[in-house]
């Protein structure tokens, strides 16, 4: 063929046009596809192909046909699959009765058929199959794996360019811990512990996923994650805003010289009056909003926003209500914290914590850094997760209990009052549910007045105490 060449280089050629083949013939880099025969094992032969992969294989005549063939011995690796490996597996093969050989070589081909998928090629049918629609409780058509992106993305930002041209029953245990430790030692951008697990995770899915029934992408007993050696600790996030920290955030945000938009702003502001997680506040419509004008108002959050895929009712304290008639700037506006850059549709999943951190690069000409509201405000960074925490913490030094706390944190309640709750009570026992979330979040939004110097407005108060 054009792009393939068979070379002595960079030995002398030998008698027949071949040379005892090295480890270092294997790992050397080549223009195009080049062949390797080794004088040492007549049969035994590697091929090298541009991308570095080196493919040690054994050619023989069929003494049946009479017609040549060749068979695959495995991958070229300098610590589990060396020539002399490959030597030993030509000597074993050649000492077969031919015929036994030839019925060896065809269970072989029909195995690798099944068996022969490179790691990318199972992770593209992977993402493929976790991405496609299905029908779910509440009636919509999602995706299989509603959080498939998160997956997709540490298969192909860290397991791809690594693994991805390996078979996948290949892969051995091995690989896996060394791809964690080049994790671990920021070879894949920032060290993080985090991106280890989740790639680990990640990895630990898609094998179970491959050996199922009706796929056998992989032997069953493949499990390259295994019994792997555990990865460090991660430190727990204990940011907490102070007093005066909240003081200067909250009043920082109403600043006219910040550089980002409002809307984006009065969202930060309120994760901590409501402690619900970014994505679950961030695609608020109006047709979620209750009884605003009443005693009693709430934000019903959707299960496909909600992280364990339940319908959260939220109380709404006064301020919640402030936060939410500003944002809500029109009768014709839908979402209560509108994109500036896209109207009629939400604010961006990770636009609050860019607006807290900053970015590197702005989309100009200069290419200027647009730096983040604590940068701007001049606080320690924190991320939107840690509003939530700042108001779990407001809540227990007023003295709400862990199960209070913990049901406006949408977080699982095992005690309540120290008695231990059914998981099914739990489900059907709302309205408790409910005054205790209210009670919480009424406090933690008094607690803020405080300490932004706001009083509650007059009307409000009366309306508290009449209902």
């Amino acid at each position: 063929m054009s792009d393939t060449t068979t070379t002595a280089d960079p030995a002398k050629r030998g008698r027949n046009g071949s040379i005892i083949l090295t480890d270092r013939m294997c790992g050397k880099r080549v223009a195009k596809r080049t062949k390797i025969y080794d004088r040492k094992c007549p049969g035994l032969y590697v091929s090298i192909i541009p991308a570095g992969t080196a493919t040690l294989s054994f050619k023989f005549t069929d003494p049946g046909s009479g017609k040549q063939r060749s068979t695959t011995l495995g991958i070229f690796n300098p610590d589990t699959f060396t020539v002399e490996h490959a030597r030993s597996r030509v000597y074993a093969l050649k000492a077969l009765d031919p015929a036994v050989l030839v019925n060896q070589l065809r269970q072989h081909r029909v195995a690798k058929g099944k068996h022969g998928k490179t790691v990318a090629e199972i992770i593209d049918l992977r993402i493929d199959w976790m991405q496609q629609l299905e029908r779910k409780a509440d009636g919509e058509m999602r995706s299989r794996i509603e959080s498939w992106r998160y997956t997709a993305g540490h298969l192909g930002r860290l397991v791809k360019p690594k693994l991805g041209r390996m078979i996948a029953s290949d892969v051995t245990r091995q690989d896996i811990a060394e791809l964690s430790n080049d994790i671990l030692d920021g070879k894949y951008g920032k060290p993080s512990v985090s991106s280890a697990r989740h790639m680990r995770r990640a990895v630990s899915g898609l094998y179970t996923w491959a050996a199922e029934a009706g796929r056998d992408f992989v032997p069953e007993t493949c499990r390259p994650t295994f019994n792997l050696p555990k990865l460090p600790k991660e430190h727990a996030r204990e940011r907490v805003l102070t007093e005066e920290e909240i003081r200067i955030f909250w009043h920082g945000l109403d600043r006219d010289d910040l550089p980002w938009d409002r809307k984006t702003r009065l969202a930060l502001k309120f994760e901590l009056v409501t402690m619900l997680r970014s994505r679950e506040l961030l695609g608020a419509q109006r047709n979620e909003l209750f009884d605003l004008d009443g005693s009693a108002p709430y934000f019903r959050v959707p299960a496909k926003r909600v992280k364990k895929r339940r319908v959260i009712e939220q109380p709404l304290s006064d301020l919640a209500v402030e936060i939410i008639r500003e944002a809500l700037a029109s009768d014709a506006q839908q979402f209560v914290f509108e994109s500036p850059v896209y109207p009629g549709q939400p604010i961006h999943r990770i636009a609050m914590a860019t607006a807290l951190r900053g970015t590197k690069h702005e989309k100009n000409a200069d290419k200027s850094k647009k730096p983040g509201l604590c940068e701007l405000l001049g606080l320690k960074p924190f991320t939107p997760h840690d509003l939530r925490r700042t108001a779990a913490t407001l809540a227990g030094e007023l003295g709400y209990s862990d199960a209070a706390i913990a049901k406006c944190l949408d977080h699982a309640v095992t005690k309540d009052d120290g008695e231990k709750v059914n998981r099914v009570t739990g489900i059907y026992n709302q309205s408790k549910r409910a005054q205790q979330k209210r009670a919480v979040l009424d406090g933690i939004a008094a607690e803020l007045r405080r300490i932004i110097g706001e009083p509650a407005p007059k009307a409000v108060a009366k309306l508290r105490l009449a209902a």
